[in-house]
């Protein structure tokens, strides 16, 4: 309730009218850096308010509750702890001798195909360095990174087949399939709905039939299913590649029917190059697969429109090194955290095997709470990787994740700064041409539920996640920035509301991503239950209500350095 805003997703904006991460003062300099919308300079800013008495105590409160808040799980943890023997089967044993927790299924994957992952793209990197050498593009591509069109090709190609072996076939047909509907609909009015109509019944087919088998179709074609690459399961991960279908189509619809903005020859920022329709010779197959299957971004994104990419490859941004060792140096930090969070805190095994069992109100809170952290950080993680590497290869990829899980108060800011590329990629295909407004809501959430997985959990997690913003837009009609933001109550007004936001969110996201609706309804009623869970929701609203404060005082310290991140 800090900014009366609509629904609107963060995009970013021009290099020129980003505040370089080397202006940036104090603690801002800590942040990711990455483009920001400029904040209104004829905006009145309060003072700063970091080192007034009112700041002091909140320094008191996060002094004594973040060291509890980490002790709790490692109480937990301990081998001496009652609940220890229910989750220890759980825990793995690092080379160096150390117990650790690797039961998150998702992360356990990323960390150990990193060897892999580093070989890879070492590998394509190797191979392009080779390719320029032996391509030597004529003077007239040098101010353009179209001639690496065929080598992009190439190596998705190979690329697909060391991947998913002779499921390649199946993928490549799956993308002709979706490129037929562009190619013979040309900008028709029926082109959309066929679009999204045949993409969604790919992800179903998939779910139901498991990336299909070939001895299905015919016993003499079982010997093909031999041959299933290093990762068999390429269904899995198609829903990333499915975005990137419905975008090249919808961007091709759009640049058909002219909608959108000409190109005006002009330096284009991020945002005008998703609008900005190409000439219709740059919708062609070989540019559509070599966008959909883009190698640093082909496996888990972040998510690029097709006109974004491409202009990136006509018009190379000045992306420098040193820009993308800092990236890799906060990735290899994000790493670090990671670890060190697994081997010291168990509260993923915990969680998995329900060993919660005499567990107070407050340890149950904690488990749940370090559970969303990990959720953040194994997304975030293979998230940098893979920009890092699309960064090292000159393009610049939407960053994933602006704010740090535990940086949110805002149920709309949250969802602009989770995921942000996904975000963006809804707000351009499903938001704008749905109307927008609350109505679309339901509709988006419903979406990104079943993309994410076709189970109930999640369509619950989607219709919560609907329900939790009513509240916050509702507030900010009753009380809107414009009208109140000046008066004194308004700012502890809009951090009540945020501790209520924050409530909530945990609440839709425990139930999407950790503990399952049981699992939720039994921590809900072990807290709800009890004296002592009444007491410590108290003290954890207390402890809620100054985060939001800081968190308020922080993004306006952005604006106070011309940062406006709307979330």
């Amino acid at each position: 309730m800090s900014e009366d805003l609509p629904l609107t997703m963060p995009t970013e904006t021009s290099r020129s009218l980003q505040t370089p991460m080397t202006s940036r003062k104090g603690i801002l300099r800590a942040t990711v850096d990455v483009p920001a919308a400029r904040a209104d300079s004829s905006a009145r800013r309060g003072p700063s308010r970091w080192r007034t008495p009112e700041f002091y105590v909140y320094y008191v409160v996060f002094a004594a509750a973040v060291p509890w808040m980490v002790w709790v799980p490692l109480r937990l943890s301990s081998t001496e702890h009652a609940n220890y023997h229910w989750f220890a089967p759980r825990l793995a044993r690092s080379w160096l001798g150390l117990k650790f927790d690797n039961s998150d299924v998702q992360y356990r994957s990323f960390r150990s195909n990193i060897p892999a992952l580093l070989a890879f793209a070492s590998a394509f990197f190797a191979l392009k360095h080779l390719y320029l050498r032996l391509a030597r593009p004529s003077p007239s591509l040098s101010k353009s990174n179209t001639h690496l069109l065929p080598f992009y090709l190439a190596f998705s190609l190979t690329m697909l087949l060391a991947l998913h072996g002779t499921s390649a076939l199946k993928i490549l047909l799956i993308l002709s399939g979706n490129y037929a509907i562009s190619t013979l609909g040309k900008g028709k009015r029926w082109v959309p709905g066929a679009t999204w109509v045949y993409n969604m019944a790919v992800l179903f087919a998939n779910e139901r039939y498991g990336g299909y088998r070939y001895a299905a179709l015919h016993s003499e074609l079982g010997f093909l299913d031999s041959f299933s690459g290093a990762y068999p399961r390429w269904h899995v991960t198609f829903n990333i590649t499915m975005l990137r279908l419905v975008s090249f189509n919808m961007d091709s619809y759009w640049a058909h029917r002219r909608t959108g903005l000409p190109d005006s020859g002009a330096a284009l920022n991020p945002k005008q190059r998703t609008t900005t329709y190409h000439g219709l010779e740059a919708y062609s197959f070989a540019n559509y697969l070599a966008y959909a299957l883009y190698p640093p971004l082909y496996i888990a994104g972040p998510i690029m429109t097709f006109n974004d990419w491409f202009w990136q490859l006509q018009r190379p941004l000045p992306i420098s090194w040193p820009a993308t060792l800092r990236y890799t140096l906060r990735f290899l930090l994000t790493l670090t955290l990671m670890e060190t969070l697994i081997h010291t805190l168990y509260v993923v095994a915990i969680k998995d095997a329900h060993a919660w069992n005499a567990d107070t109100p407050p340890e149950l809170a904690m488990l749940g709470f370090w559970n969303l952290i990990v959720v953040w950080l194994k997304l975030l993680l293979p998230w940098r990787f893979f920009r890092a590497w699309a960064m090292g290869d000159g393009v610049d990829a939407p960053e994933n994740m602006v704010r740090c899980m535990a940086d949110n108060y805002s149920a709309l800011g949250f969802w602009r700064a989770w995921h942000r590329s996904y975000n963006l990629w809804i707000v351009r295909y499903i938001y704008v041409p749905l109307g927008g407004g609350l109505r679309a809501y339901a509709l988006v959430f419903t979406f990104v539920a079943l993309w994410h997985d076709l189970s109930m959990r999640l369509l619950a997690w989607g219709w919560l996640a609907t329900l939790v913003l009513v509240p916050e837009v509702t507030a900010r009609k009753i009380f809107p920035a414009t009208k109140y933001g000046s008066e004194p109550w308004y700012r502890p007004l809009s951090a009540l509301g945020g501790v209520a936001n924050i409530l909530l969110l945990m609440s839709a996201n425990l139930v999407g991503f950790v503990l399952g609706v049981d699992g939720f309804a039994y921590l809900s009623t072990q807290i709800a239950s009890t004296w002592e869970g009444w007491a410590f929701m108290g003290m954890a609203c207390a402890g809620l209500f100054v985060g939001v404060m800081v968190m308020f005082e922080y993004r306006e310290e952005e604006a106070r350095q011309g940062i406006d991140r709307k979330c």
